[in-house]
Protein backbone atom coordinates (compact mmCIF):
# COMPACT_ATOMS: atom_id res chain seq x y z
CA UNK A 1 0.00 0.00 0.00
CA UNK A 2 2.93 2.48 0.60
CA UNK A 3 4.04 1.45 -2.63
CA UNK A 4 1.19 2.97 -4.37
CA UNK A 5 0.76 5.83 -2.59
CA UNK A 6 4.36 6.71 -2.76
CA UNK A 7 3.76 6.08 -6.55
CA UNK A 8 0.61 8.79 -6.51
CA UNK A 9 2.57 11.12 -4.99
CA UNK A 10 5.62 10.85 -7.27
CA UNK A 11 2.90 11.16 -9.93
CA UNK A 12 1.44 14.93 -9.04
CA UNK A 13 4.87 15.80 -8.57
CA UNK A 14 5.23 15.14 -12.51
CA UNK A 15 8.02 12.85 -11.91
CA UNK A 16 6.60 9.32 -12.99
CA UNK A 17 8.64 6.94 -14.65
CA UNK A 18 10.93 7.21 -17.57
CA UNK A 19 8.73 7.03 -20.90
CA UNK A 20 9.16 4.50 -23.74
CA UNK A 21 11.55 6.00 -26.41
CA UNK A 22 10.13 6.64 -29.93
CA UNK A 23 11.27 4.20 -32.47
CA UNK A 24 13.49 6.32 -34.79
CA UNK A 25 13.39 5.02 -38.73
CA UNK A 26 16.64 3.25 -39.88
CA UNK A 27 15.83 4.00 -43.40
CA UNK A 28 13.44 5.35 -46.21
CA UNK A 29 12.25 5.76 -49.65
CA UNK A 30 10.43 8.83 -51.38
CA UNK A 31 8.62 8.44 -54.82
CA UNK A 32 7.48 12.06 -55.69
CA UNK A 33 4.94 13.23 -52.92
CA UNK A 34 4.65 9.58 -50.61
CA UNK A 35 7.54 8.49 -48.73
CA UNK A 36 8.16 4.82 -47.05
CA UNK A 37 10.05 4.72 -43.78
CA UNK A 38 11.56 1.67 -41.93
CA UNK A 39 11.44 1.37 -38.06
CA UNK A 40 13.07 -1.48 -35.96
CA UNK A 41 11.86 -2.37 -32.93
CA UNK A 42 9.61 -5.43 -31.10
CA UNK A 43 6.33 -3.82 -31.38
CA UNK A 44 2.78 -5.29 -31.84
CA UNK A 45 0.53 -4.46 -34.65
CA UNK A 46 -1.68 -1.59 -32.50
CA UNK A 47 1.58 -0.72 -31.17
CA UNK A 48 3.06 -0.11 -34.59
CA UNK A 49 -0.07 1.63 -36.11
CA UNK A 50 -0.28 4.77 -32.94
CA UNK A 51 3.76 5.24 -34.02
CA UNK A 52 2.71 6.22 -37.23
CA UNK A 53 -0.02 7.62 -36.64
CA UNK A 54 1.58 9.64 -34.13
CA UNK A 55 4.23 11.04 -37.15
CA UNK A 56 1.11 11.80 -39.07
CA UNK A 57 1.11 8.99 -41.18
CA UNK A 58 -0.23 5.25 -41.29
CA UNK A 59 1.09 1.43 -41.66
CA UNK A 60 1.91 1.14 -45.41
CA UNK A 61 -0.09 -0.36 -47.78
CA UNK A 62 1.79 -2.39 -50.61
CA UNK A 63 -1.03 -1.72 -53.70
CA UNK A 64 1.22 -1.84 -56.75
CA UNK A 65 4.59 -3.81 -57.75
CA UNK A 66 6.01 -0.14 -57.26
CA UNK A 67 5.39 -0.11 -53.25
CA UNK A 68 7.12 -3.80 -53.13
CA UNK A 69 9.86 -2.63 -54.62
CA UNK A 70 10.10 0.10 -52.27
CA UNK A 71 9.98 -2.17 -49.73
CA UNK A 72 13.15 -4.41 -51.20
CA UNK A 73 15.09 -1.58 -51.42
CA UNK A 74 14.40 -0.49 -47.84
CA UNK A 75 15.12 -4.11 -46.26
CA UNK A 76 18.50 -4.27 -48.52
CA UNK A 77 19.82 -0.79 -47.52
CA UNK A 78 18.88 -1.83 -44.08
CA UNK A 79 20.02 -5.44 -43.96
CA UNK A 80 17.37 -6.69 -42.27
CA UNK A 81 16.12 -9.23 -45.27
CA UNK A 82 15.10 -11.34 -42.14
CA UNK A 83 12.98 -8.98 -40.66
CA UNK A 84 9.28 -9.44 -39.88
CA UNK A 85 7.60 -6.63 -40.75
CA UNK A 86 3.85 -4.83 -40.09
CA UNK A 87 2.09 -3.78 -43.19
CA UNK A 88 -1.27 -2.00 -42.66
CA UNK A 89 -3.51 -4.67 -43.80
CA UNK A 90 -5.62 -6.14 -41.03
CA UNK A 91 -8.63 -8.66 -40.94
CA UNK A 92 -11.59 -7.51 -38.57
CA UNK A 93 -13.24 -10.70 -36.01
CA UNK A 94 -15.08 -13.13 -37.96
CA UNK A 95 -14.21 -16.16 -40.18
CA UNK A 96 -14.03 -16.42 -44.12
CA UNK A 97 -13.73 -18.74 -47.42
CA UNK A 98 -10.12 -16.63 -48.49
CA UNK A 99 -10.66 -18.50 -51.98
CA UNK A 100 -13.85 -15.99 -52.55
CA UNK A 101 -12.94 -13.06 -50.91
CA UNK A 102 -10.30 -11.20 -54.36
CA UNK A 103 -6.82 -10.80 -53.78
CA UNK A 104 -6.93 -9.31 -50.27
CA UNK A 105 -8.83 -12.41 -49.30
CA UNK A 106 -11.16 -10.37 -46.82
CA UNK A 107 -8.60 -8.08 -45.42
CA UNK A 108 -8.81 -4.44 -45.13
CA UNK A 109 -5.96 -1.67 -45.59
CA UNK A 110 -6.03 0.80 -42.25
CA UNK A 111 -7.13 3.51 -44.34
CA UNK A 112 -10.46 1.78 -45.07
CA UNK A 113 -10.91 0.17 -48.44
CA UNK A 114 -9.63 -2.98 -50.06
CA UNK A 115 -8.62 -1.12 -53.34
CA UNK A 116 -5.21 -3.11 -54.79
CA UNK A 117 -3.30 -4.19 -57.80
CA UNK A 118 -1.71 -6.31 -56.39
CA UNK A 119 -0.92 -9.02 -53.56
CA UNK A 120 1.95 -11.53 -52.51
CA UNK A 121 0.86 -14.12 -50.17
CA UNK A 122 3.29 -16.41 -48.66
CA UNK A 123 0.51 -19.56 -48.34
CA UNK A 124 -2.21 -19.38 -50.48
CA UNK A 125 -3.05 -22.94 -49.80
CA UNK A 126 -4.62 -23.47 -46.06
CA UNK A 127 -6.26 -26.58 -47.12
CA UNK A 128 -10.00 -24.88 -47.27
CA UNK A 129 -9.55 -23.94 -43.69
CA UNK A 130 -11.37 -20.54 -43.31
CA UNK A 131 -9.60 -17.34 -42.20
CA UNK A 132 -10.80 -15.92 -38.78
CA UNK A 133 -9.62 -13.13 -37.49
CA UNK A 134 -8.77 -11.01 -35.66
CA UNK A 135 -5.63 -11.56 -37.82
CA UNK A 136 -2.91 -8.88 -39.18
CA UNK A 137 -0.38 -8.92 -41.97
CA UNK A 138 3.64 -9.00 -41.83
CA UNK A 139 6.42 -9.00 -44.39
CA UNK A 140 9.62 -10.34 -44.97
CA UNK A 141 12.27 -11.30 -47.39
CA UNK A 142 12.82 -14.46 -45.68
CA UNK A 143 12.34 -17.76 -47.26
CA UNK A 144 10.23 -16.65 -49.89
CA UNK A 145 10.54 -17.95 -53.36
CA UNK A 146 11.81 -15.85 -55.25
CA UNK A 147 14.65 -13.77 -53.42
CA UNK A 148 13.49 -9.36 -53.51
CA UNK A 149 10.20 -10.37 -53.84
CA UNK A 150 8.65 -9.97 -49.64
CA UNK A 151 6.02 -12.27 -48.89
CA UNK A 152 2.56 -11.33 -46.80
CA UNK A 153 1.75 -13.67 -43.88
CA UNK A 154 -0.73 -13.84 -41.48
CA UNK A 155 -0.29 -13.25 -38.04
CA UNK A 156 -1.83 -12.32 -34.51
CA UNK A 157 -2.49 -8.85 -34.36
CA UNK A 158 -1.14 -8.88 -30.41
CA UNK A 159 2.38 -10.67 -31.30
CA UNK A 160 5.28 -8.58 -31.60
CA UNK A 161 6.98 -8.22 -35.46
CA UNK A 162 10.99 -7.04 -35.88
CA UNK A 163 9.78 -3.90 -36.71
CA UNK A 164 6.96 -1.68 -39.26
CA UNK A 165 6.93 0.04 -41.95
CA UNK A 166 4.84 3.76 -42.17
CA UNK A 167 3.74 5.89 -45.12
CA UNK A 168 3.39 9.62 -45.15
CA UNK A 169 1.96 11.51 -47.64
CA UNK A 170 2.84 15.16 -48.91
CA UNK A 171 1.11 17.76 -50.97
CA UNK A 172 4.55 18.73 -52.60
CA UNK A 173 8.40 17.82 -52.52
CA UNK A 174 11.73 19.48 -53.10
CA UNK A 175 14.26 17.93 -54.90
CA UNK A 176 17.97 17.36 -53.49
CA UNK A 177 19.54 20.69 -53.66
CA UNK A 178 21.56 21.24 -56.90
CA UNK A 179 25.37 22.83 -56.57
CA UNK A 180 26.90 24.23 -60.07
CA UNK A 181 29.90 22.09 -61.25
CA UNK A 182 32.08 24.73 -61.78
CA UNK A 183 31.67 26.19 -58.32
CA UNK A 184 34.79 27.26 -56.79
CA UNK A 185 33.63 25.14 -53.46
CA UNK A 186 31.48 22.71 -55.34
CA UNK A 187 33.48 19.58 -54.59
CA UNK A 188 33.34 20.29 -50.77
CA UNK A 189 30.25 21.39 -50.31
CA UNK A 190 27.82 18.27 -48.78
CA UNK A 191 23.88 18.14 -47.60
CA UNK A 192 22.63 16.47 -45.00
CA UNK A 193 18.37 16.26 -44.85
CA UNK A 194 16.45 15.95 -42.05
CA UNK A 195 12.68 14.80 -43.14
CA UNK A 196 9.37 15.76 -41.00
CA UNK A 197 9.55 11.82 -39.94
CA UNK A 198 12.92 11.76 -38.43
CA UNK A 199 14.91 10.52 -41.17
CA UNK A 200 18.44 11.84 -41.50
CA UNK A 201 21.05 11.00 -44.26
CA UNK A 202 22.42 12.21 -47.44
CA UNK A 203 21.21 10.01 -50.22
CA UNK A 204 17.35 11.22 -50.81
CA UNK A 205 15.56 11.29 -54.37
CA UNK A 206 13.01 13.24 -53.06
CA UNK A 207 12.29 15.68 -49.66
CA UNK A 208 8.86 16.26 -48.78
CA UNK A 209 7.67 19.57 -47.75
CA UNK A 210 9.26 20.28 -43.94
CA UNK A 211 12.41 18.76 -44.93
CA UNK A 212 15.37 20.15 -43.71
CA UNK A 213 18.56 20.80 -45.66
CA UNK A 214 22.38 21.61 -43.46
CA UNK A 215 25.13 23.02 -45.98
CA UNK A 216 28.60 22.37 -45.34
CA UNK A 217 31.23 23.95 -44.97
CA UNK A 218 28.78 27.26 -45.52
CA UNK A 219 27.07 26.92 -42.26
CA UNK A 220 23.53 27.35 -44.30
CA UNK A 221 20.24 25.72 -43.14
CA UNK A 222 17.37 25.57 -45.99
CA UNK A 223 13.62 24.39 -45.40
CA UNK A 224 11.42 22.82 -48.03
CA UNK A 225 8.86 25.35 -48.63
CA UNK A 226 5.64 25.29 -51.32
CA UNK A 227 3.92 28.17 -52.35
CA UNK A 228 0.06 28.15 -52.04
CA UNK A 229 -1.08 26.91 -55.56
CA UNK A 230 2.50 26.12 -56.73
CA UNK A 231 2.73 22.34 -57.34
CA UNK A 232 6.69 22.38 -57.11
CA UNK A 233 7.88 23.06 -53.75
CA UNK A 234 11.11 25.04 -53.64
CA UNK A 235 14.23 25.97 -50.77
CA UNK A 236 13.94 28.34 -49.04
CA UNK A 237 14.99 30.12 -45.21
CA UNK A 238 13.68 32.93 -43.09
CA UNK A 239 16.89 35.43 -43.83
CA UNK A 240 15.72 37.60 -46.72
CA UNK A 241 18.23 37.80 -49.73
CA UNK A 242 20.82 35.56 -51.36
CA UNK A 243 22.64 32.22 -50.32
CA UNK A 244 25.73 31.39 -52.03
CA UNK A 245 24.79 31.68 -55.80
CA UNK A 246 26.46 27.63 -56.19
CA UNK A 247 24.00 26.20 -54.38
CA UNK A 248 20.16 26.52 -55.75
CA UNK A 249 21.33 29.60 -57.78
CA UNK A 250 21.07 31.36 -54.52
CA UNK A 251 17.40 30.96 -54.00
CA UNK A 252 16.98 33.45 -56.77
CA UNK A 253 14.11 33.56 -58.94
CA UNK A 254 15.30 34.62 -62.12
CA UNK A 255 19.12 34.95 -61.49
CA UNK A 256 22.27 35.11 -59.14
CA UNK A 257 25.18 37.54 -59.27
CA UNK A 258 28.37 37.11 -57.26
CA UNK A 259 30.67 39.01 -58.90
CA UNK A 260 30.52 41.56 -56.67
CA UNK A 261 31.50 39.36 -53.39
CA UNK A 262 28.18 39.25 -51.79
CA UNK A 263 25.37 37.48 -53.37
CA UNK A 264 22.44 39.05 -54.57
CA UNK A 265 19.61 38.24 -56.65
CA UNK A 266 18.35 39.86 -59.60
CA UNK A 267 15.48 40.20 -62.06
CA UNK A 268 13.86 40.78 -65.62
CA UNK A 269 13.42 44.26 -66.87
CA UNK A 270 9.97 44.75 -66.31
CA UNK A 271 9.95 42.58 -62.86
CA UNK A 272 10.71 44.01 -59.23
CA UNK A 273 12.73 41.88 -56.37
CA UNK A 274 10.59 41.98 -53.56
CA UNK A 275 11.07 42.20 -49.92
CA UNK A 276 12.29 38.38 -49.60
CA UNK A 277 15.24 39.39 -51.64
CA UNK A 278 14.49 36.28 -53.99
CA UNK A 279 11.39 36.65 -55.72
CA UNK A 280 10.50 39.20 -58.86
CA UNK A 281 6.91 40.22 -59.39
CA UNK A 282 5.86 41.92 -62.04
CA UNK A 283 2.51 44.26 -62.99
CA UNK A 284 -0.62 43.02 -62.15
CA UNK A 285 -1.26 43.45 -65.60
CA UNK A 286 1.78 41.17 -66.94
CA UNK A 287 0.93 38.76 -63.89
CA UNK A 288 -2.88 38.72 -65.25
CA UNK A 289 -1.40 38.02 -68.61
CA UNK A 290 0.54 35.02 -67.32
CA UNK A 291 -1.00 32.89 -65.03
CA UNK A 292 -5.00 33.93 -65.46
CA UNK A 293 -6.53 31.94 -68.22
CA UNK A 294 -9.30 34.15 -68.79
CA UNK A 295 -9.80 37.29 -67.09
CA UNK A 296 -7.74 39.01 -64.34
CA UNK A 297 -8.36 41.97 -62.19
CA UNK A 298 -5.84 43.35 -60.00
CA UNK A 299 -6.49 44.63 -55.78
CA UNK A 300 -5.55 48.21 -55.72
CA UNK A 301 -5.50 48.04 -52.15
CA UNK A 302 -2.95 45.43 -51.95
CA UNK A 303 -0.13 45.57 -54.43
CA UNK A 304 0.85 42.54 -56.62
CA UNK A 305 -2.44 41.06 -55.58
CA UNK A 306 -5.04 39.99 -58.27
CA UNK A 307 -8.09 37.90 -58.67
CA UNK A 308 -9.13 35.72 -61.85
CA UNK A 309 -12.13 35.60 -63.76
CA UNK A 310 -13.49 33.40 -66.42
CA UNK A 311 -16.00 34.31 -69.61
CA UNK A 312 -19.80 33.31 -69.53
CA UNK A 313 -20.30 29.61 -69.76
CA UNK A 314 -17.09 29.00 -67.70
CA UNK A 315 -16.35 28.80 -64.47
CA UNK A 316 -13.03 29.06 -62.32
CA UNK A 317 -10.83 25.75 -61.51
CA UNK A 318 -9.40 24.30 -58.17
CA UNK A 319 -7.08 26.08 -58.59
CA UNK A 320 -8.49 29.59 -59.13
CA UNK A 321 -6.71 30.59 -62.30
CA UNK A 322 -7.86 28.11 -64.94
CA UNK A 323 -11.56 28.14 -66.80
CA UNK A 324 -13.49 25.30 -66.79
CA UNK A 325 -16.14 24.85 -69.49
CA UNK A 326 -20.01 24.64 -67.76
CA UNK A 327 -22.31 21.53 -68.38
CA UNK A 328 -25.11 24.08 -68.99
CA UNK A 329 -26.96 21.39 -69.69
CA UNK A 330 -27.01 19.57 -66.23
CA UNK A 331 -28.62 22.72 -65.03
CA UNK A 332 -32.11 22.49 -63.07
CA UNK A 333 -33.99 23.79 -64.92
CA UNK A 334 -33.16 22.85 -68.26
CA UNK A 335 -31.96 25.79 -70.35
CA UNK A 336 -33.55 24.26 -73.41
CA UNK A 337 -37.14 23.04 -73.76
CA UNK A 338 -36.97 19.62 -74.99
CA UNK A 339 -32.82 18.58 -75.78
CA UNK A 340 -29.75 20.02 -75.03
CA UNK A 341 -26.31 19.72 -76.41
CA UNK A 342 -23.61 20.92 -74.13
CA UNK A 343 -20.74 22.90 -76.06
CA UNK A 344 -17.52 24.53 -75.35
CA UNK A 345 -18.49 27.52 -73.38
CA UNK A 346 -22.21 27.53 -74.36
CA UNK A 347 -24.64 25.31 -75.60
CA UNK A 348 -27.47 24.29 -77.99
CA UNK A 349 -31.38 23.56 -78.27
CA UNK A 350 -33.05 20.99 -80.26
CA UNK A 351 -36.31 19.60 -80.84
CA UNK A 352 -37.58 15.77 -81.19
CA UNK A 353 -38.89 15.17 -84.01
CA UNK A 354 -42.05 16.72 -85.29
CA UNK A 355 -41.60 20.21 -83.62
CA UNK A 356 -39.50 23.06 -84.31
CA UNK A 357 -37.78 25.91 -82.33
CA UNK A 358 -39.47 29.41 -82.71
CA UNK A 359 -38.35 32.07 -79.81
CA UNK A 360 -36.80 29.34 -77.82
CA UNK A 361 -39.73 27.04 -77.54
CA UNK A 362 -40.11 23.93 -79.26
CA UNK A 363 -43.53 24.12 -81.22
CA UNK A 364 -45.82 21.90 -83.77
CA UNK A 365 -45.53 23.31 -87.02
CA UNK A 366 -48.64 24.81 -88.65
CA UNK A 367 -49.98 23.35 -91.83
CA UNK A 368 -49.64 25.93 -94.30
CA UNK A 369 -52.68 24.43 -95.95
CA UNK A 370 -54.92 24.91 -92.69
CA UNK A 371 -57.28 27.39 -94.09
CA UNK A 372 -56.34 27.51 -98.08
CA UNK A 373 -58.80 27.66 -100.80
CA UNK A 374 -57.57 25.12 -103.32
CA UNK A 375 -60.60 23.52 -105.67
CA UNK A 376 -58.68 20.36 -105.81
CA UNK A 377 -56.17 19.63 -103.62
CA UNK A 378 -53.07 21.73 -101.53
CA UNK A 379 -49.73 21.08 -101.68
CA UNK A 380 -47.07 22.49 -98.61
CA UNK A 381 -44.30 24.14 -100.38
CA UNK A 382 -41.78 24.46 -96.98
CA UNK A 383 -42.71 25.30 -93.58
CA UNK A 384 -45.20 28.89 -94.69
CA UNK A 385 -46.29 28.74 -98.34
CA UNK A 386 -48.30 26.23 -100.67
CA UNK A 387 -49.34 25.85 -104.05
CA UNK A 388 -52.89 24.52 -105.43
CA UNK A 389 -52.72 21.65 -107.76
CA UNK A 390 -55.38 20.02 -110.26
CA UNK A 391 -56.20 16.70 -110.79
CA UNK A 392 -54.66 15.28 -113.99
CA UNK A 393 -55.79 16.47 -117.36
CA UNK A 394 -57.14 20.07 -115.58
CA UNK A 395 -54.70 22.83 -114.84
CA UNK A 396 -54.87 26.26 -112.37
CA UNK A 397 -56.26 28.92 -114.02
CA UNK A 398 -53.89 31.21 -114.82
CA UNK A 399 -56.14 34.75 -112.74
CA UNK A 400 -57.17 32.26 -110.19
CA UNK A 401 -54.78 29.63 -109.42
CA UNK A 402 -56.88 28.61 -106.80
CA UNK A 403 -59.50 27.06 -109.48
CA UNK A 404 -58.88 24.16 -112.30
CA UNK A 405 -59.85 23.88 -115.46
CA UNK A 406 -59.50 21.19 -118.33
CA UNK A 407 -56.74 20.94 -119.87
CA UNK A 408 -55.23 19.28 -122.84
CA UNK A 409 -51.98 19.57 -124.69
CA UNK A 410 -52.53 16.80 -127.20
CA UNK A 411 -54.72 15.86 -129.95
CA UNK A 412 -57.07 13.78 -128.10
CA UNK A 413 -57.30 12.81 -124.56
CA UNK A 414 -59.90 11.06 -122.09
CA UNK A 415 -63.22 13.24 -121.74
CA UNK A 416 -64.10 14.39 -117.35
CA UNK A 417 -67.23 12.72 -116.87
CA UNK A 418 -69.22 12.09 -113.83
CA UNK A 419 -68.95 8.47 -112.08
CA UNK A 420 -72.36 8.76 -111.15
CA UNK A 421 -74.18 9.48 -114.40
CA UNK A 422 -71.74 8.36 -117.25
CA UNK A 423 -72.76 10.26 -120.22
CA UNK A 424 -72.31 13.62 -118.92
CA UNK A 425 -68.57 14.27 -119.82
CA UNK A 426 -67.00 17.86 -120.96
CA UNK A 427 -64.14 18.09 -123.03
CA UNK A 428 -61.76 21.54 -123.21
CA UNK A 429 -62.10 24.62 -125.39
CA UNK A 430 -61.28 23.30 -128.73
CA UNK A 431 -62.21 19.90 -128.41
CA UNK A 432 -65.63 17.53 -129.34
CA UNK A 433 -66.57 14.42 -127.61
CA UNK A 434 -66.60 11.33 -129.98
CA UNK A 435 -67.67 8.49 -129.07
CA UNK A 436 -65.42 6.39 -126.24
CA UNK A 437 -65.70 9.21 -124.17
CA UNK A 438 -62.66 10.93 -125.30
CA UNK A 439 -61.69 14.79 -126.84
CA UNK A 440 -60.89 15.38 -130.12
CA UNK A 441 -58.89 17.91 -131.02
CA UNK A 442 -61.39 20.24 -133.74
CA UNK A 443 -58.87 21.27 -136.48
CA UNK A 444 -60.04 24.72 -137.41
CA UNK A 445 -57.42 24.94 -140.13
CA UNK A 446 -59.24 22.40 -142.34
CA UNK A 447 -62.75 24.38 -142.43
CA UNK A 448 -61.69 27.42 -142.79
CA UNK A 449 -62.56 30.81 -142.47
CA UNK A 450 -60.82 31.76 -139.11
CA UNK A 451 -57.21 33.18 -141.04
CA UNK A 452 -57.34 35.35 -144.14
CA UNK A 453 -53.92 34.38 -144.47
CA UNK A 454 -51.95 31.04 -143.79
CA UNK A 455 -53.29 28.63 -140.72
CA UNK A 456 -51.51 26.84 -138.29
CA UNK A 457 -53.70 24.14 -136.01
CA UNK A 458 -52.92 23.41 -132.59
CA UNK A 459 -54.16 21.07 -129.94
CA UNK A 460 -57.32 23.06 -128.74
CA UNK A 461 -56.18 25.96 -130.52
CA UNK A 462 -54.95 27.43 -133.50
CA UNK A 463 -52.92 30.71 -135.11
CA UNK A 464 -52.40 32.54 -138.06
CA UNK A 465 -49.54 34.02 -139.77
CA UNK A 466 -49.46 36.78 -141.77
CA UNK A 467 -48.08 36.70 -145.43
CA UNK A 468 -45.58 38.92 -146.59
CA UNK A 469 -47.23 41.02 -148.42
CA UNK A 470 -49.09 42.31 -145.59
CA UNK A 471 -49.23 45.15 -143.12
CA UNK A 472 -48.28 42.73 -140.08
CA UNK A 473 -46.00 40.59 -142.04
CA UNK A 474 -44.84 37.46 -140.31
CA UNK A 475 -46.12 38.08 -137.28
CA UNK A 476 -48.69 35.49 -135.75
CA UNK A 477 -52.00 35.95 -134.08
CA UNK A 478 -55.88 35.28 -134.23
CA UNK A 479 -56.31 38.02 -137.15
CA UNK A 480 -54.34 39.11 -139.44
CA UNK A 481 -56.61 42.28 -141.23
CA UNK A 482 -56.93 43.36 -137.17
CA UNK A 483 -54.20 44.92 -135.01
CA UNK A 484 -54.23 42.07 -132.38
CA UNK A 485 -51.60 40.16 -133.22
CA UNK A 486 -48.89 38.79 -130.83
CA UNK A 487 -45.92 37.78 -131.82
CA UNK A 488 -45.50 35.68 -129.28
CA UNK A 489 -47.00 32.09 -129.40
CA UNK A 490 -50.55 32.19 -127.44
CA UNK A 491 -50.00 28.87 -125.36
CA UNK A 492 -49.97 25.72 -127.85
CA UNK A 493 -48.80 22.46 -127.23
CA UNK A 494 -48.00 21.91 -123.86
CA UNK A 495 -48.99 25.03 -121.99
CA UNK A 496 -51.84 25.68 -119.80
CA UNK A 497 -54.79 28.34 -121.53
CA UNK A 498 -54.36 31.66 -120.15
CA UNK A 499 -58.17 32.08 -120.96
CA UNK A 500 -60.55 32.81 -118.10
CA UNK A 501 -62.48 29.41 -117.18
CA UNK A 502 -64.34 27.76 -120.34
CA UNK A 503 -67.93 27.88 -120.83
CA UNK A 504 -70.28 24.70 -121.23
CA UNK A 505 -71.14 23.98 -124.25
CA UNK A 506 -74.62 23.11 -122.83
CA UNK A 507 -75.28 26.71 -123.71
CA UNK A 508 -74.39 27.85 -127.10
CA UNK A 509 -72.54 30.83 -128.04
CA UNK A 510 -74.07 34.28 -129.03
CA UNK A 511 -74.79 34.91 -132.97
CA UNK A 512 -72.51 36.25 -134.70
CA UNK A 513 -72.12 36.58 -138.42
CA UNK A 514 -71.32 33.63 -140.71
CA UNK A 515 -68.39 33.37 -143.21
CA UNK A 516 -69.50 32.46 -146.61
CA UNK A 517 -67.19 29.19 -147.05
CA UNK A 518 -69.30 28.14 -144.13
CA UNK A 519 -72.37 28.49 -145.35
CA UNK A 520 -71.41 26.10 -148.58
CA UNK A 521 -70.21 23.72 -146.14
CA UNK A 522 -73.55 23.71 -144.54
CA UNK A 523 -75.35 23.39 -147.54
CA UNK A 524 -73.71 20.62 -148.42
CA UNK A 525 -73.67 18.88 -145.40
CA UNK A 526 -77.67 19.53 -145.67
CA UNK A 527 -77.66 18.18 -148.92
CA UNK A 528 -75.99 15.03 -148.22
CA UNK A 529 -77.91 14.42 -144.76
CA UNK A 530 -81.19 14.29 -146.57
CA UNK A 531 -80.10 11.68 -149.20
CA UNK A 532 -78.62 9.48 -146.11
CA UNK A 533 -81.82 9.99 -143.59
CA UNK A 534 -83.38 6.95 -144.02
CA UNK A 535 -79.97 5.19 -143.49
CA UNK A 536 -79.36 6.97 -140.48
CA UNK A 537 -82.85 6.40 -139.28
CA UNK A 538 -82.19 2.96 -137.45
CA UNK A 539 -78.68 4.46 -135.97
CA UNK A 540 -80.22 7.25 -134.48
CA UNK A 541 -83.19 5.52 -132.58
CA UNK A 542 -80.26 3.83 -130.89
CA UNK A 543 -78.68 6.79 -129.40
CA UNK A 544 -82.09 8.36 -128.49
CA UNK A 545 -81.88 6.98 -125.43
CA UNK A 546 -78.43 8.01 -124.56
CA UNK A 547 -77.23 11.12 -122.49
CA UNK A 548 -76.09 14.19 -124.76
CA UNK A 549 -72.31 14.58 -124.70
CA UNK A 550 -71.61 18.61 -122.80
CA UNK A 551 -68.99 20.47 -125.26
CA UNK A 552 -66.65 23.03 -124.45
CA UNK A 553 -65.90 25.36 -127.35
CA UNK A 554 -63.26 28.05 -127.82
CA UNK A 555 -65.22 31.41 -126.88
CA UNK A 556 -63.14 33.47 -129.38
CA UNK A 557 -63.40 31.14 -132.68
CA UNK A 558 -66.29 32.55 -134.86
CA UNK A 559 -69.50 30.03 -136.19
CA UNK A 560 -68.51 26.94 -133.92
CA UNK A 561 -71.71 25.67 -133.90
CA UNK A 562 -71.50 25.54 -137.66
CA UNK A 563 -68.14 24.06 -137.77
CA UNK A 564 -69.30 21.07 -135.07
CA UNK A 565 -72.80 20.02 -137.32
CA UNK A 566 -69.81 19.79 -140.21
CA UNK A 567 -67.79 18.03 -138.47
CA UNK A 568 -70.54 15.77 -137.33
CA UNK A 569 -71.28 15.13 -141.11
CA UNK A 570 -68.44 14.28 -142.48
CA UNK A 571 -68.43 11.00 -139.90
CA UNK A 572 -71.53 10.19 -140.26
CA UNK A 573 -70.64 10.07 -144.16
CA UNK A 574 -67.63 8.18 -143.16
CA UNK A 575 -69.28 5.72 -141.24
CA UNK A 576 -71.74 4.89 -144.04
Amino acid sequence: MLRVLLLGVLARAGLGLPATPEPQPSGSQCVEHDCFALFRGRATFLAASQACERLRGHLMTVRSSVAADVISLLLSDDGGDGLRLWIGLHLAQGCGDPGHLGPLRGFQWVTGDNSTSYSRWARLDRDGAPLCGPLCVTVSAAGTPAPGEPAWEEQQCDAEADGFLCEFQFEASCKPLAVEPGAAVAASISSTYSTPFGVRGADFQALPVGSSAAVAPLGLELVCVAQPGVAEARWGRVAPGAWDCSVERGGCEHACNQSAGAPRCLCPADAALQDDGRSCATPAVHLCDSLCEHLCFPDPDVPGSYSCMCEAGYQLAADRHRCEDVDDCTLVPSPCPQLCVNMEGGFKCHCRSGFELVDGECVEPVDPCLGADCEYQCQPMGQTHYQCVCAEGFAPIPNEPHRCQMFCNQTACPADCDPNTPGRCQCPDGYILDEGFMCTDIDECNHGGYCSHECRNLPGTYECICRPDSALAVQVGKDCDSTEVSTEDDGGSGEPPASPTPRSTASPPSSEPVHSGVLIGTSIACLSLVVALLALLCHLRKKQGSARAELEYKSAAPAVEEVLQHVRTERTLQKL
